[in-house]
């Protein structure tokens, strides 16, 4: 009779624990939610996995990305930025060429500006050295870690890349004009395209640059967040660039030129009245407003 009585309890012990043990399984397998669901280990991982990156994994992602970039010697990032200008004409010659065809038709400054996007597309799947890029991804280790080195690094960067992209768009702006690749028609375009930016008043030109600025700034944001949607980012960002007129001092800088080749303005005004309030414009809204506004965000411990 006892030896009964032990073998029931030992097995009421035993169930006791198995379902003890089947509760903690089952406890490290969910999870649960606000929603009131329940996740398994593999689900929650899925979750995480397909959740937003934190912005403080963004700004390290541009960080670490600028950082390379302030270590490439010059004669590297001096010719990646002669090869971006150069690239970069293609946005004024797509748009020329769709302007072409399309003028008259209804619609038809929305479908010439596609073109437009077309150089960015190019320099920047290509990893070629850009202006208003750098001026993101440079200066966060900058404003992350400031001292005379840094910012040196910094202008020397800066410095060596827009040289290399003016140098690189006038070139392209001249072959344009010269090498007789398009008749009188399609010169008229280009000429047509030009005069559209230099109809803008100097404080315009600047304006215009910040939202430029701006603009790609938030594009190299978005493309640290994801891989798949990379084309698309850069599609529609320059592609907003293009309708709203904003001012690009690379592309700008290949309308200009062709207007000063073309005689139809003087190097005077493409300098003075394009190139210096644009450029400072593009630095404006890519550093001063959004890098500042972004590193300020995680340095306060922001998602």
């Amino acid at each position: 009779m006892p030896d009964e009585i032990d073998k029931d309890a030992r097995k009421r012990d035993d169930e006791a624990a198995e379902a003890r043990d089947e509760a903690e399984v089952e406890e490290t397998l969910k999870e649960e939610s606000d929603s009131g669901f329940s996740l398994s280990d593999e689900e929650r991982r899925d979750v995480e996995e397909r959740g937003a990156p934190r912005a403080a994994l963004l700004h390290e992602i541009i960080r670490r990305a600028g950082q390379e970039e302030l270590k490439r010697n010059i004669a590297t990032l001096a010719w990646s930025a002669f090869a971006a200008g150069l690239t970069m004409g293609f946005s004024f010659l797509a748009r020329g060429v769709l302007h072409r065809h399309m003028e008259g038709l209804p619609g038809a400054f929305l479908i010439d500006s596609m073109g437009y996007t077309f150089g960015f597309l190019a320099v920047i799947v290509a990893r070629q050295q850009l202006f208003t890029e750098n001026v993101l991804t440079a200066v966060l280790p900058l404003m992350t870690k400031p001292s005379a080195h840094n910012f040196g690094r910094l202008l020397r960067l800066w410095s060596v890349v827009l040289a290399g992209n003016l140098v690189g768009a006038t070139v392209f702006a001249f072959g344009l004009l010269h090498m007789q690749q398009f008749d009188a028609t399609g010169q008229a375009a280009f000429v047509a395209i030009g005069h559209e930016l230099m109809e803008n008043s100097a404080l315009e030109m600047f304006t215009k640059g910040i939202l430029a600025g701006w603009i790609i700034a938030m594009m190299v944001w978005m493309m640290a967040a994801t891989e798949r949607a990379r084309v698309a980012i850069i599609l529609i960002c320059t592609y907003l660039i293009a309708i709203g007129g904003f001012t690009h001092i690379v592309v700008g800088s290949a309308e200009a030129m062709y207007m000063v080749f073309a005689g139809e303005s003087s190097f005077a005004d493409a300098a003075l009245r394009f190139a210096l309030p644009t450029l400072a414009g593009n630095v404006v809204g890519g550093s001063l407003i959004f890098a500042l506004l972004s590193h300020a965000q995680v340095r306060s411990g922001g998602d």
